[in-house]
């Protein structure tokens, strides 16, 4: 038996909440993609640093779809999930969600991102025991 989430929630924990601004949109008034993937790579990498206890960078970002357009004017907020952890990798699922003037939560997309953990020269090091 299959079973529909009929009143889904975020996956994860809360790591980064903001609202879109004006310079931030396309001429429809929409947010562009690229200025989302970036709040997703900025949470994704707060999550990933605190498990490396340090610098990490992001190596790869898996698929998107976005489900539906973000006016401005949103609260967007950026939930972390720790998928797995590698010897110097960390995977993180970010789920994006905003909040519409009637206060319901909408999902726009989700997306994997992989950190590795890297030193002050920038080469990959391992991340620390427990």
């Amino acid at each position: 038996m299959v079973v529909i989430d009929e009143d889904p929630v975020p996956n994860g924990q809360l790591v980064l909440k903001t609202h879109t601004m004006p310079r931030d949109t396309n001429a429809d008034g929409d947010i562009y993609g690229g200025w989302l993937l970036s709040q997703m790579d900025i949470a994704g990498a707060i999550a990933a640093r605190e498990i490396a206890k340090g610098r990490v960078t992001t190596v790869a970002v898996g698929s998107l779809a976005f489900l539906c357009p973000i006016p401005v004017g949103c609260a967007v907020s950026c939930y972390c999930e720790i998928v797995e952890i590698g010897r110097s990798s960390i995977k993180v699922l970010v789920d994006v969600w905003i909040k519409s003037d009637d206060d319901n939560l909408h999902k726009v997309t989700e997306g994997d991102f992989i950190y590795v953990a890297i030193d002050d020269h920038g080469r990959t090091r391992c991340l620390p025991k427990g």
